[in-house]
């Protein structure tokens, strides 16, 4: 599925079964939201802390539920998102075409950077 695609596709399903879109400000506070459990997540999964006693692990779920919501954002606010992440692409291409290839924090251990 495309980007442009999963933007038809929460259109509908809105339209279809949600009656419609929740206010701009309702659906930033539910990124938030869903951006904190993501996070939880990846605490609990790559962090130090541990899941309690039933809680789930879903780390694919809770990225789709980031992204369900950020869609909303942006079919509500006019935004094509392909476009915009291509933009985001070629900026961040231009930005640090050799920013990170020079960062020695970034080499694997034991690469110093020598021939």
């Amino acid at each position: 599925m495309t980007i442009e695609e999963a933007q038809k596709a929460v259109d509908t399903w809105i339209r279809t079964y949600g009656v419609r879109y929740f206010g701009e400000l309702t659906n930033m506070a539910c990124l938030t939201e869903e951006v904190g459990e993501l996070a939880r997540v990846v605490a609990r999964t790559y962090g130090e802390q541990s899941f309690k006693a039933g809680e789930k692990a879903d780390l694919a779920e809770e990225m789709a539920d980031v992204l369900w919501v950020l869609i909303c954002l942006a079919n509500q606010t006019g935004v094509d998102l392909t476009e915009a992440f291509s933009r985001t692409i070629e900026k961040k291409t231009r930005r640090d075409a050799t920013r990170h290839l020079q960062n020695p924090k970034l080499r694997p251990a034991g690469d110093e950077g020598g021939q």
